[in-house]
């Protein structure tokens, strides 16, 4: 396995196992420190779907401000609610719903009244679960269908001349930390006791029977109720206050009711006046009366429009937590550039895509769990790719320094930027230099190896300068000589210019060189520079693990051999006739030193002659 690899196993394997923890643990209902992101992120899915159109199943009879000041007091006399009672059951309703908690007795006649109106139509009213500590929700220990229940410790019942006329619901909701009513618990305990929400209550008497209680879901009038753990139910609200149809209790009382508004449909009965401390922020509405969220719930008992999270869903989350975050890590792994961002990019939008249309259908897929689930990995890892991405480059900047230093200036950097340079062969035109110290060899000899590098190191070091500076590339360094190429990495229209140029500035940084020398050094050594101009052959030599740039060709055995002929005939340069044709009669052979020429000369080893010219700096003698 590569060493890029096993680091990306790695980390795929860890981010699976933290996506699998944390979808346990949601699961398993675990997770409530990512309540307040899901409640977040449900209010924007929410208000994306936008207004929805509630089932025409229920009427609110809301005690509103019109009502209370038709009565002249709030909260109403129970001889007002009992005429409430009456007027709207003789209007045919399939049930009539409290959602007021009668827990003080009032006027002896009037609580008659309204228990006789209670028992003479079908009834709900409203009971509360009171919670240790003043908590909101507290779980039922135990195995069987009703375990996770929320478990209270007693309940506020109403009068028992009234519990007795009709039947009674827990109306307790369960808010996030803003707030907002996110779910209904359907079924509550309270030691050994199990009552019914007031929601289910009332849509069981409109359905005509008791609900069945399932581990994962409830029966109701032949349909499943899919639920929550605990046996609790997602809320969605259908818009703001009003949305589900409502009516005035003032319009009740006035007798200026509508019949069809009653006729057939569940009536809830709820306190909406202002002031009454009964109300919650909601998506749509920041103050949402109680009894519209109470009404909200029984519509989707009866309507079965309520989102679904259950244990099928809670698993399909926890599939997500495992998958998104290894998918995010991996694709980071595979492409740190532009592509990859774009590839994340798309699939953390393929992911918003599916969990908003699984709201859109009423499945409540969690959206902060493969954020968390997936946010930490990801960061992590490109952080670490970051580091170690910067190490590299650290690693190969150095390389690249150093190649640098190998190299000819500017030969390891176009490498770098074409790597197939000179993989194959070329033919070009090219001008060669050769510069090499004369008495060099017997010199080293008396020297000692230090003395002998540091005088090599020198003269390398003012080659390499004036060459660069002139434009050419130092191809070779060979003991106290150099070749010199200029025609690489591209050839130039005056590649033969600069090459005579280079000729005279070496010379002269040549001979300050050696008279900078100690006299007993500088008395035993010369140089000679021999040039030529013409085509040569460019490429790669060597294997797969080292390799050099070389150029051979008669151009270059001829370069190499007008330095025997500068030493022979005391010269400083020698250089082609070619060349100086090539470089022009403006070159600085022409124009500096002393020029001598056309010459034709034999080449050792090479048939027939050549025209060459011989130059000497001003100043210098033979």
């Amino acid at each position: 396995m590569s060493r890029r690899a096993l680091p990306t196993l790695i980390a795929l394997i860890l981010a699976g196992l933290w996506g699998a923890g944390l979808g346990f643990a949601h699961w398993r209902g675990n997770l409530w420190f990512l309540d307040r992101v899901e409640a977040t992120m449900t209010d924007l899915r929410t208000l994306v779907r936008g207004t929805a159109k509630p089932p025409e199943l229920i009427t609110i009879v809301a005690i509103d401000d019109e009502a209370v000041r038709h009565e002249g007091a709030y909260p109403l006399s129970r001889a007002t609610l009992a005429r409430l009672v009456d007027t709207i059951a003789r209007l045919g309703p399939k049930a009539i719903a409290l959602d007021l908690l009668l827990v003080d007795p009032g006027e002896k006649d009037n609580d008659e009244a309204l228990a006789r109106s209670l028992s003479g139509s079908a009834s709900v009213i409203a009971a509360a679960a009171v919670y240790p500590g003043g908590e909101q929700w507290a779980v039922a220990e135990g195995d069987g269908p009703i375990a996770g229940v929320p478990n209270a410790e007693r309940f506020l019942w109403p009068l028992k001349a009234f519990s007795d006329a009709a039947a009674v619901g827990v109306v307790n909701v369960t808010t996030d930390k803003t707030g907002t009513p996110r779910f209904v618990p359907l079924l509550f305990r309270a030691g050994d006791r199990l009552e019914t929400s007031f929601p289910l209550r009332v849509a069981a008497m409109a359905a005509g029977g008791d609900p069945e209680i399932a581990a994962d879901h409830l029966s109701l009038g032949g349909r499943s109720i899919r639920t929550d753990i605990g046996h609790i139910l997602p809320l969605t609200f259908y818009g703001p206050r009003g949305t589900i149809r409502t009516i005035s209790a003032a319009t009740v009382l006035e007798g200026q009711l509508d019949p069809r508004t009653i006729l057939d449909r569940i009536v809830v009965i709820g306190a909406t006046a202002t002031g009454t401390g009964d109300v919650y922020p909601t998506p749509f509405d920041p103050i949402l009366p109680g009894v519209e969220v109470m009404s909200t719930a029984i519509a989707h008992l009866m309507a079965g429009d309520a989102v679904v999270r259950d244990q099928y869903v809670r698993l399909a989350d926890a599939g997500f937590a495992v998958v998104l975050p290894m998918v995010l890590v991996g694709l980071l792994a595979w492409r740190r550039n532009a592509g990859g961002l774009a590839a994340i990019a798309g699939v953390v939008l393929i992911w918003l895509v599916v969990n908003m249309t699984a709201f859109l259908h009423h499945i409540w897929l969690s959206a902060a769990l493969p954020m968390t689930a997936a946010i930490p990995p990801a960061i992590l890892f490109g952080a670490a790719q970051l580091w170690l991405g910067r190490s590299r480059a650290q690693f190969f900047a150095t390389q690249s320094q150093l190649l640098q230093r190998v190299e000819a200036p500017g030969m390891g950097e176009w490498l770098a930027r074409h790597g197939d340079f000179l993989s194959e062969p070329i033919r070009t035109d090219a001008a060669i230099l050769f510069i090499d110290l004369s008495g060099f060899t017997g010199l080293s000899e008396t020297l000692g190896p230090v003395a002998t590098r540091e005088l090599l190191n020198s003269f390398h070091a003012l080659v390499g300068e004036e060459v660069t500076n002139c434009g050419g590339v130092v191809t070779s360094f060979m003991g106290d000589g150099a070749m010199i190429l200029f025609g690489l990495p591209e050839p130039a229209a005056n590649d033969a210019f600069n090459a005579a140029r280079c000729c005279v500035g070496l010379s002269s940084r040549t001979n300050d060189w050696l008279a900078s020398l100690p006299a007993s050094t500088a008395s035993r050594l010369g140089f000679k520079i021999g040039a030529h101009h013409g085509t040569i052959v460019a490429s790669r030599l060597g294997g797969e693990g080292r390799q050099h740039i070389a150029a051979i060709g008669d151009t270059v055995n001829v370069a190499s051999r007008l330095m025997e002929i500068a030493a022979d005939q005391d010269a400083e340069v020698a250089v082609s006739d070619k060349m100086l044709d090539a470089a022009g009669r403006d070159c600085a052979l022409f124009k500096s030193g002393t020029l001598k020429g056309p010459m034709e000369t034999q080449i050792r080893g090479r048939s027939g002659s050549l025209a060459i010219w011989l130059w000497r700096s001003a100043g210098t003698q033979p």
